[in-house]
């Protein structure tokens, strides 16, 4: 019941016979609650104590994905349990049983892609079956063989699975602890001023200045974006690379925002390949649910405060490897002006014999009194006489930007293979990221981290 309780925490038994949308809503959702009541209250089996029906899928349905157990697995396993345990109360199948699991609100998109990342089937494109961009099929090519034999339904060349973000933020406020735990960042002072936290950081109340209506609830939820691509089959002779996205609430105190009950899975990025610059093509969905996050907000039951307020989200900034930023900011990571944060005022310098980039300057951070900008033989020979380089705010970029017009996904010839992509003259920028688009990513102070795991090992 506990379950249930945070799943629909404001429901109630009181309808109008008159019903608006919202209404309508909340009529399907009393009705999915009184579904999963049934079995709740249904136990496995007459006499059965330790299990209802309803707790028996759930653990069930948990051991399949602890154990990392097929579809088709878990369908012959259900069978067993019935054929061995006639009397049990259990679905007929794994499908079943997901129809089930379904109503508590654990569901995904399917989204198809372009097999060569140019574009989502998704929208006002959701009913094509060729690319718009470089014409490839939507579909797989079927076998000579399978041809021949019973027309099957057409299975998509590549597959985006998107778990919708609303309802997940939604979640942490259906129950009265984590709801709390929401506005820990705000109830919680710094006393002695050291950064535990990201509300420490400039980052953190730079935005707090630039936008204090949305900083005055501290419901509203402030996230971060991680991506990296990893083998699933954890040979690394297999050339094949998935991308999850992540997104990390900050509003929790720091010994919870990192944990993996609190990480959001928002999309996984199908292989083989990864996705590269025409990531932006990925993150489509995702961009559009936190635009509406930003101007409309949702309709969210504080559990702990036990009233109804409008949520609203907000993006804080990415979190990713050196070449990971360069996929996610645009940045040509490749070439010699490498680093984004000196941007055209890096200093470059091509070593000879070792034919790798090495990026000097260092001692334009220094003091100006610092006796290491004289020091002409432990260094290059030259007395360093620059200030800092200025990080460019999100203003400048989008000037930079202006003129870089890309057409993404990966270049097919006429014999069909990949080709690699024209650089744009002598720009570094190679595309105008997505992250863009929302409204308020060009007043963000930070808006690409590196992560300090490959830097500690990188650094070694």
């Amino acid at each position: 019941m506990t379950l249930l309780e945070d799943a629909f925490p404001n429901m109630d038994n009181s309808f109008s016979e008159s019903a608006s949308p919202r209404e309508e809503d909340h009529s399907k959702q009393k009705e999915a609650l009184d579904d999963l009541l049934s079995d709740c209250n249904q136990a496995l089996y007459e006499g059965c104590q330790s299990f209802s029906k309803l707790s028996f899928m759930l653990k069930l349905y948990h051991i399949k994905c602890m154990s990392r157990i097929s579809d088709k697995g878990m369908s012959m396993i259900i069978e067993l349990l019935k054929e061995a345990f006639e009397h049990a109360k259990l679905p007929d199948s794994f499908n079943d049983m997901k129809k089930i699991i379904r109503k508590l609100g654990f569901t995904y998109e399917t989204i198809h892609v372009c097999p060569n990342d140019c574009m989502l089937y998704w929208g006002e494109d959701a009913s094509r079956h060729t690319c718009k961009v470089c014409e490839s099929s939507r579909w797989k090519t079927p076998k000579p063989v399978a041809e021949k034999k019973k027309k099957k339904k057409q299975e998509a060349a590549k597959v985006l699975r998107y778990f919708p973000l609303k309802p997940r933020l939604q979640r942490f406020f259906m129950s009265s602890k984590t709801a709390e735990y929401m506005r820990w960042h705000d109830s919680s002072k710094n006393t002695d001023g050291r950064l535990r936290h990201p509300r420490d950081g400039m980052a953190w109340k730079s935005f707090n200045q630039q936008f204090p209506e949305f900083a005055s609830d501290p419901r509203n939820v402030r996230l971060g974006l991680a991506t990296d691509g990893f083998n699933p089959f954890g040979s690394m002779s297999t050339n094949y690379s998935v991308w999850p996205v992540l997104l990390f609430p900050y509003n929790f105190p720091p010994w919870m925002s990192m944990k993996q009950t609190s990480m959001i899975l928002s999309m996984i990025i199908p292989g083989r390949n990864m996705p590269g610059n025409d990531i932006d093509v990925y993150l489509q969905p995702l961009i559009k649910e936190l635009k509406e996050l930003w101007y409309d907000g949702v309709s969210t039951f504080d559990a702990s405060l036990k009233e109804t307020f409008c949520m609203r989200a907000v993006l804080l900034w990415t979190i990713s490897d050196f070449p990971g930023l360069g996929n996610l900011s645009g940045w040509n990571v490749y070439k010699g002006l490498a680093s984004p944060s000196c941007n055209y005022d890096a200093t470059e310098l091509r070593l000879h014999y070792g034919k790798k980039n090495c990026f000097m300057g260092h001692r334009r951070f220094l003091p100006e009194d610092h006796s290491f900008r004289k020091d002409k033989q432990r260094f290059d020979g030259f007395i360093e006489t620059r200030v800092s380089p200025t990080t460019p705010s999100g203003s400048v970029i989008l000037q930079q930007i202006g003129n870089v017009d890309v057409t993404l996904g990966k270049r097919v010839d006429a014999v069909g293979k990949k080709r690699r992509r024209l650089e744009i003259g002598d720009n570094q920028w190679r595309k105008r990221s997505i992250f863009f688009e929302l409204p308020y990513w060009k007043y963000l102070l930070l808006r690409h981290n590196l992560d300090l795991m490959h830097i500690e090992k990188n650094g070694r």
